[in-house]
């Protein structure tokens, strides 16, 4: 039998769906209602990040008489809406997932995103992909702690160095990376280091299992 990752653990937003851009529109509409203008010294608090890290980094840096809960309301309504309106599978992604499917390898989904924009994307992506989905509320830290990937992991049965976690940017690989993983980084919109058990790539029209299984080696 070929020497397959025990499972493949997958990022969802600027991983499997076109949808990073949409969050920082969300991020940056909000910030603008601020009186603020978003620039590179803010990606690393937006991209990647879940909605009340960023919603707190909007209220520090505005100092905005705003309840950080009302800031987190807004953000998780506009990008809820945009979602809505705009699911498209990253390029390679479709066909990887389906590939894994017929190797009968396990798959989770691990994202930062609130349960409600998991499930509405899961709705257009189909959720028969997944053995598992995580949320930002199904574990207690989000990333970058390594929590999600662990408990995605765990639920699967398998430790996490025998699986393969697929991330598109730096918050999600610090994720990935500190809880054990081999991941294969797919910048999304921010530049990703290589590392020991970092792997990168351009597009996943690159990946297939044939190559994930080199990362586990």
């Amino acid at each position: 039998m070929p020497d397959y990752p025990s499972a493949v653990l997958f990022d969802m937003d600027g991983t499997l769906v076109d949808t990073e851009h949409l969050w920082w529109e969300a991020t940056a509409e909000l910030a603008a209602e601020l009186h603020l203008t978003l620039g590179e010294e803010d990606v690393p608090e937006v991209l990647g990040r879940a909605v009340e890290h960023t919603a707190a980094h909007l209220h520090r840096i505005s100092r905005t008489e705003r309840a950080e809960a009302e800031l987190v309301e807004q953000l998780n309504d506009a990008f809820t809406a945009k979602v809505a309106g705009e699911i498209v599978p990253r390029p390679g992604a479709l066909a990887l997932l389906a590939e894994l499917r017929d190797a009968a390898v396990p798959t989770a989904l691990v994202s930062a995103s609130p349960r409600r924009v998991v499930d509405l994307v899961l709705g257009s992506l189909g959720r028969e992909w997944f053995a598992v989905t995580l949320a930002a509320e199904d574990t207690e830290l989000t990333k970058p702690d390594p929590a999600p990937y662990l408990a995605a992991a765990s639920r699967l049965g398998f430790a996490p160095g025998a699986c393969v976690a697929v991330e598109d940017t730096p918050t999600g690989v610090a994720s990935a990376h500190a809880a054990g993983c081999a991941v294969l980084a797919v910048p999304s919109a921010v530049p990703i280091a290589a590392a020991e058990r970092i792997t990168l790539l351009e597009s996943l029209e690159q990946a297939d299992l044939a190559f994930l299984s080199t990362l586990i080696a």
